[in-house]
């Protein structure tokens, strides 16, 4: 088992933070699966697994350097950790506690994926360590309270851990100084067969809900069942051309998702503790169907909705978030 940290770059800095060294962290268990990670954005950049013949390669999208992951017209969040929260806040608007807080939109009239300089704009500080045969990475961010219009200075960890046993987890922790709301997730597009589009991909989803959206991604309502329409994944099923940009609801907590590709027999299966899954199959990217973004985390828009899973998070109490890959062959 090895750790390897190098300097990449320094990243070009913005109103929050200056030009700052990159660092990239290598996580290899030497036993069939090893991870890359950069500090800008605390951002999962490569995962090598096996296929069927033992051959390793990595599955997840990526760019080729800093200043592609800086352009946010060539980078739609590949791979980046999101704060403070991911997926869309309607209008940027929510109240709490009898206060209405307006949050900076940058998606339409909308919030979306923590605002114009979210977590995945800045470089976090990082550390590594090995535990038995566990190889972590922990990476942590500070962000004061009024942050992109945020109540509650935030105090943020992300921790990456790999064991050779092919599992990689994320676990995403915060506690705050003020009541708040609060969404972390990683937003990795998977490609099995590490190069191509994922449309020869089989997917299963342990969802027989949905939440219905609208053209702007905000939720229409109550989640509808999806038993017998074309969003039925609860049996495995190709990808093919079937475009997803939807959040299907998690009620059981056993898994979340399998994902399996008949060329290289990769598999992978995700659990989560969270209560929703979005799935979107890149139709609207540069390079559309590259990869197949699961994200896992907070129902969106649910600071707005009393009906929803709540995204609060208090002094005193910690938000603690965990998903885990667990990548095989067949």
């Amino acid at each position: 088992m090895n750790i390897h940290r190098e300097t990449i770059g320094i990243s070009s800095g913005h109103a929050e933070q200056g030009p700052t060294p990159v660092d990239a962290y290598t996580l290899d268990t030497g036993r069939g699966i090893s991870i890359v990670v950069w500090t800008y954005g605390a951002t999962l950049i490569e995962v090598l697994v096996p296929d069927r013949n033992a051959h390793l390669a990595n599955v997840v999208v990526r760019l080729p350097d800093l200043r592609n992951y800086e352009n946010r017209l060539k980078n739609p969040y590949f791979g980046a950790t999101l704060g403070r929260f991911a997926r869309c806040i309607a209008k940027g608007r929510f109240r709490l506690d009898e206060v209405d807080y307006q949050l900076e939109c940058n998606f339409g009239g909308h919030h979306f994926h923590g605002g114009k300089i979210g977590f995945d704009r800045f470089v976090w500080n990082a550390e590594a360590e090995r535990r038995g045969d566990e190889l972590l990475l922990h990476l942590r961010l500070e962000r004061p309270d009024g942050d992109q219009g945020y109540p509650g200075a935030l105090s943020v960890e992300t921790i990456y851990l790999v064991r050779g046993d092919g599992r990689l987890s994320f676990e995403h922790r915060a506690i705050t100084t003020a009541s708040t709301v609060v969404a972390l997730t990683n937003h990795s597009y998977w490609n099995l067969a590490s190069s191509g589009t994922v449309n020869n991909h089989r997917l299963a989803l342990n969802a027989a809900r949905v939440l219905l959206l609208d053209n702007e991604l905000i939720p229409l309502g109550l989640p509808v069942d999806v038993v017998g329409t074309e969003l039925d994944y609860t049996r495995t099923r190709p990808l093919a051309d079937h475009r997803l940009d939807h959040c299907f609801v998690l009620d059981d907590a056993a898994w979340a998702a399998e994902l399996f590709d008949p060329a290289s027999g990769r598999f992978m299966r995700v659990l989560t503790d969270q209560p929703g899954l979005a799935v979107y199959s890149a139709d609207g990217l540069t390079e559309p169907r590259v990869g197949l973004c699961l994200q896992t985390g907070a129902w969106p828009d649910s600071p707005n909705r009393a009906d929803y899973p709540s995204s609060r998070l208090d002094p005193g109490a910690k938000y603690r978030h965990q998903t885990t890959h667990e990548f095989s062959t067949r």
